[in-house]
């Protein structure tokens, strides 16, 4: 391989290790971000702490406890971080990058001798934009809130749906 296709790969690997690094960091576990509705379309918004028997636990305003009993709960909402941004940057790096050694590849093809600069250039601008909107919509599509609708359920598909909410409290086995 040439030197100019080794600083392309190079560059492609020192752009992705800087960017997909950024979620190293170790962080305190903290719990799912519920909206729940109330029979009385009442909303409370809070972290959830725990999931009691009979009741959930939510950090409530950012420093006040509140437990909200599961027989007033019509619906609850884990809101989810959006993913929109990190795939867009995955995208951008893997296509983009890829389109880049694609076009170089063709612009050494004997009839292009002196345009692999511009073929390069050419892929990775293509690429980088088919793969930032592929990336940000797949993203953004595993990124979507999850909704449980308590209301007229019964009461094993309930505790089917506790079990789930156990897993995302900061405090997972709580008696």
């Amino acid at each position: 391989m040439n030197p100019t296709g080794k600083k392309f790969i190079s560059l492609f690997l020192i752009l992705s290790l800087l960017s997909l690094s950024i979620n190293l960091f170790a962080k305190e576990r903290r719990g799912a971000k519920l909206i729940i509705t109330k029979l009385d379309e009442q909303q409370i918004e809070g972290e959830l702490i725990a999931v009691k028997k009979d009741s959930l636990l939510l950090l409530y305003a950012g420093r006040l406890d509140k437990s909200v009993g599961i027989e007033e709960i019509k619906v609850i909402t884990i809101v989810k971080k959006s993913k929109t941004s990190l795939g867009g940057r995955i995208g951008v790096l893997v296509c983009g990058g890829a389109a880049v050694l694609i076009g170089y590849e063709i612009g050494r093809n004997r009839y292009f001798v002196n345009y692999s600069s511009l073929f390069a250039i050419l892929g990775g601008v293509i690429g980088v934009l088919a793969g930032g909107l592929l990336g940000g919509f797949i993203g953004s599509s595993l990124g979507k809130d999850k909704t449980f609708q308590l209301e007229g359920i019964t009461d094993s598909e309930i505790q089917e749906t506790l079990n789930k909410l156990r897993k995302r409290a900061r405090i997972r086995d709580y008696e």
